[in-house]
């Protein structure tokens, strides 16, 4: 791995963390890489208040807090939430139940306890690219929001890019998060096709694409629905199916 990766020096990043060894450990790589601390919190309350009121760029989050109330699972949650900064996880744990559980929480990365300096900077870096990526996509998708509100899926299905409300039959369907943002990532720009990487980067912001993975979450969605509002590119890509809106 090279260790080039470019750095923002104003960076201001809060650890969570209730160790105080480990806490120090990683304010020393942050200082040694030149990232700015923004604080250190031990407690899942002071977490939370030190998020709004000093609004970091990215949240360091340990997720076993000696907490009886709250975990960093659930802070996490909170902060993402109501403030919409980025979560990395830091973990002693290969539990997959844990991990899944924090999955919850939107994390853009785990790093296992102790943390390398080198891993600090490229998943700190990764985490703030990707977040600038989808943020602005995001942005770019409101300002289509006004010309056209429903994507309309086949004959029966159609989207509400507003709301992120998905309706079969003229009905809504419940959908899962993981199926949301399917959803939202195929029809930021509908009809076109959206390449494996970029969704599965999108959903689970992993950087290695598990096609098979991403398969099984169609399957299963499309099982639900009993239709196929996908189309497969082969090799390439999905792209929704659209139909002519009857408005």
């Amino acid at each position: 791995m090279s260790n080039n990766l470019v750095i923002k020096k104003d960076l201001s990043i809060l650890i969570v963390e209730d160790e105080p060894i480990i806490a120090l450990a990683v304010e020393a790589n942050l200082k040694k890489i030149g990232y700015e601390l923004c604080s250190i919190a031990t407690t899942p309350d002071n977490a939370i208040l030190s998020a709004q009121n000093n609004y970091p760029d990215i949240v360091l989050m340990d997720i076993n807090l000696n907490n009886a109330n709250k975990n960093g699972i659930d802070v996490a949650k909170i902060i993402w939430r109501n403030l919409n900064i980025p979560i990395i996880f830091l973990t002693s744990y290969s539990n997959n139940k844990i991990l899944d559980e924090a999955l919850e929480a939107e994390p853009y990365a785990f790093l296992v306890k102790p943390c390398k300096e080198i891993d600090l900077k490229a998943a700190i870096n990764t985490a703030i690219h990707k977040h600038k990526y989808f943020f602005n996509n995001k942005k770019n998708l409101n300002k289509q929001l006004k010309e056209d509100i429903f994507i309309h899926i086949d004959k029966n299905m159609k989207f509400n890019k507003l709301s992120s409300e998905f309706y079969l039959n003229e009905k809504l369907f419940p959908l899962t998060k993981i199926e949301t943002k399917l959803f939202e990532i195929l029809t930021i720009n509908p009809g076109k096709i959206v390449s494996f990487e970029t969704i599965f980067t999108y959903i689970w912001r992993e950087d290695i694409c598990e096609l098979s993975k991403l398969r099984s979450l169609i399957y299963r969605l499309k099982s639900r629905l009993g239709e196929n509002p996908f189309e497969n590119i082969y090799e390439i890509g999905y792209r929704i199916k659209l139909i002519e809106s009857d408005d």
